[in-house]
């Protein structure tokens, strides 16, 4: 067997997406490129810690967790976190956002300032735009606004978002058009924090960064991987990479890896190895997000 890495997550850098690994590992990922590893034969998935500590037990965690965390890590990793507002005397501003996913995905969020676009990149945010800056309160108390007079949610799992992505309009302007009108009925609503600058619409696309417009889409996915296992490999071309998800060209077709199912295993370098774990059939999404507009 090879050497083994842990890998600590996909990130969004400035020329693109790169895996990290445990130690400060970086791998560019580029489209084209075949990207390939598996688990050895009895291999463990790992807890892997809270906040830079490891778990002090090395918990094992489910195949198919995101998170990678036992239960202990968890309440821990949110202890301190602007998701649960446990932070509300950070100094530093924030920002408000609305992104779009596909038709009828939109949700309102907020994040640092000085993050700039990064949590839209990993999120996935096929586009988005900016509705204002402020304190970090200021920034909650809007979008709570808008998800009480708008029914904009917070949140869109990741399954719906990858359901709808071979289907998107074919232009900025299409993809655009939802949040372009949202964008517009938000500001017009009162209630606005005082401490909040509105900031006007200006649509960011993502859809060519993340290789999924145009020319530079390739077949649509035909299902997502929904666990490592022990034993398994999974490998093929690189077609598209959007927030944590990686869509690779197998044997069985183009298949999607959410990066954060890789975290707490040891991984090793793969060649021809069969995609050999388990996959998910997509189903068409219904319904998604009634009553938006």
């Amino acid at each position: 067997m090879g050497q083994a890495w842990k890998c600590s997550g996909l990130r969004w850098a400035a020329d693109g997406p790169v895996l990290t690994w445990v130690g400060g590992r970086r791998s560019a990922l580029v489209r084209g490129k075949r990207v390939a590893f598996g688990v050895a034969e009895g291999g463990v998935r790992t807890c892997v810690g809270a906040r830079g500590h490891p778990c002090p037990v090395r918990a094992g965690v489910s195949g198919r967790s995101t998170g990678a965390r036992c239960e202990e890590c968890a309440r821990l990793d949110r202890a301190h976190s602007v998701a649960a507002d446990t932070i509300a005397d950070d100094p530093q501003p924030y920002r408000v956002y609305l992104a779009w996913f596909g038709p009828g995905l939109v949700k309102v969020g907020i994040t640092a300032y000085a993050r700039g676009s990064a949590r839209l990149l990993e999120q996935g945010a096929v586009c988005f735009s900016w509705l204002g800056h402020g304190p970090l309160m200021a920034a909650r108390r809007t979008e709570e606004l808008l998800r009480a007079a708008l029914r904009v949610p917070d949140r869109i799992p990741y399954a719906h978002k990858r359901a709808v992505r071979a289907g998107l309009p074919g232009s900025p302007g299409e993809r655009a058009a939802e949040i372009t009108e949202l964008h517009a009925r938000a500001v017009a609503l009162g209630g606005w924090p005082e401490s909040l600058t509105p900031e006007p619409f200006r649509g960011v696309d993502h859809a060519a960064v993340f290789g999924i417009e145009g020319t530079e889409r390739g077949p649509a996915a035909v299902g997502e991987v929904a666990e490592l296992v022990a034993g398994g490999a999974i490998g093929g071309e690189l077609m598209a990479a959007a927030g944590p998800d990686l869509h690779l060209a197998t044997e069985r077709g183009v298949v999607v890896l959410d990066t954060r199912l890789m975290t707490g295993w040891e991984l090793v370098s793969a060649e021809g190895e069969p995609c050999a774990v388990p996959v998910r059939e997509f189903k068409r999404v219904a319904g998604v997000q009634d009553g938006l507009f």
